[in-house]
């Protein structure tokens, strides 16, 4: 059950504490992830090797050590010997090493750099071990140890300070003036009572104002009681992404308890995967019953005003291809949601090769787009991504996830002839009936 040494390009580490001590407190967390599920998974693998294929970063590099079981590595031996029915005796006898802080500085890359918790290897695996899931409980264990990228330390500790890892909240009122002037429609900002909350992904405050300028158009349109708030705007959670649990709660609880404050039964998400992971399917576990409001994603909320008849689109009547963002569609299951949009749009739909709950990530998930030392990693991804886009010649390429929409611009940059991402929810807006 030993695995051979691993080297990695590079490794960063926060804080002050020793060799020893960061392996003890790496060593904790993953203790105290074994549940029942965990234990389930750990046990279960008949190293087929059949997540291999499914990963982007191994099939693009052919490099045997992203096979995603693999990444796992520290973590499963941690549980062999610790929490194992067999752990006395495998501590005994030395079955299962013990691991050590080379290990972890090693397997910073694997679990960071060149994994985007995408969970196709999940899909793939026979034994139905979620390996997305396991990474994901692997890096609070990092986290606890301070071995995080240090771009992604960086984001976490401005999102500690802020709320955000955009802008403080004091700031939001005026940037929202700004935007509604540039873009023309009405954005408002720290209403007291609302019947929705609509939050927003860092880059729509920055390069993507049009989406969260479009969102407003939209909701103008319907003429719902809606606002932005100070207090809880930002749902992309860098917690989620880190390994930072208590980050995670935080920002969590921000937008559930501003919604709540302000009378709103809904919380908008905007376009972004990881906020629609870490908000629509862990917020009530921090409270451990039924949340007070619901959670939506974009899409979701796109899809039920076009059924509804509240909005009427025109028709496109052009061909497009759909990238499925692997929290959205894969992990969270809105595959026939976007589609029913897109028809709505009169878009002739041609598949990528592989689509829908079996899509290639864009390679950027899970931090790895602000991960600047994961970049040629990335750029990898991306090539294979856009040989499936140019493969279908259609003539719009369009996504319903933020992030995944930045890293096919920056991979565009460094590519001949790249299609330029464009955003469902623009689209949307764009096409509005009179």
């Amino acid at each position: 059950m030993n695995t051979p040494a691993i080297k990695s390009p590079a490794f960063d580490q926060q804080g002050q504490l020793s060799d020893e001590q960061r392996v003890e407190a790496a060593m904790g967390s993953f203790v105290r992830e074994y549940g029942r599920t965990a234990a389930l998974h750990l046990e279960s693998c008949v190293h087929c090797g059949l997540c291999a294929e499914a990963c982007h970063f191994h099939v693009t590099t052919g490099d045997a050590k992203y096979t995603p079981i693999l990444k796992l590595d520290p973590f499963r031996r941690a549980y062999f010997r610790e929490a194992g029915p067999f752990a006395p005796v495998v501590r005994a006898l030395n079955l299962v090493k013990a691991p050590t802080i080379t290990d972890l500085q090693n397997w910073q890359e694997l679990l960071y750099d060149s994994c985007t918790m995408c969970g196709r290897c999940t899909l793939a695996c026979p034994m139905g071990i979620d390996i997305a899931e396991l990474v994901k409980e692997a890096r609070h264990g990092m986290f606890k140890a301070g071995l995080v990228p240090e771009r992604l330390a960086l984001l976490d500790r401005t999102a500690r300070q802020w709320g955000s890892t955009a802008t403080p909240g004091e700031d939001l009122p005026e940037i929202l003036a700004e935007i509604a002037q540039a873009h023309g429609v009405a954005i408002p900002c720290d209403l007291a009572q609302a019947d929705i909350l609509v939050t927003a992904a860092p880059a729509e405050l920055g390069e993507h104002t049009k989406a969260l300028a479009d969102a407003a158009r939209i909701l103008n349109r319907i003429g719902v009681k809606w606002t932005m708030h100070q207090e809880g705007f930002d749902a992309t959670n860098i917690g989620f992404n880190n390994g930072d649990l208590e980050l995670q709660e935080q920002l969590t609880r921000k937008l559930i308890d501003t919604a709540v404050k302000i009378g709103a039964k809904t919380v908008l998400l905007p376009e972004c995967g990881h906020a629609y992971g870490a908000a629509r399917w862990e917020a009530a576990k921090w409270y451990g019953k039924e949340l007070p409001v619901r959670i939506i994603h974009m899409t979701e909320f796109l899809d039920e005003l076009i059924a509804d008849g509240r909005i009427r689109v025109k028709k496109v009547g052009e061909t497009a291809t759909f990238h499925d963002p692997c929290q959205i569609v894969r992990r969270g299951g809105l595959e026939a949601a976007a589609r029913r949009v897109l028809a709505a749009l009169g878009f002739d739909l041609i598949e990528l090769q592989d689509h829908g709950v079996g899509g290639i990530c864009c390679g950027g998930g899970g931090g790895v787009v602000s991960n600047q030392r994961a970049t040629p990693l990335r750029q990898k991804v991306f090539a294979l991504k856009q040989q499936q886009v140019d493969a279908t010649g259609a003539k719009h390429f369009i996504t319903s996830c933020g992030q995944c929409r930045i890293t096919f611009e920056m991979g565009a940059k460094n590519a001949t002839g790249a299609k330029p991402a464009e955003s469902l929810l623009e689209l949307v807006a764009d096409h509005l009936e009179a």
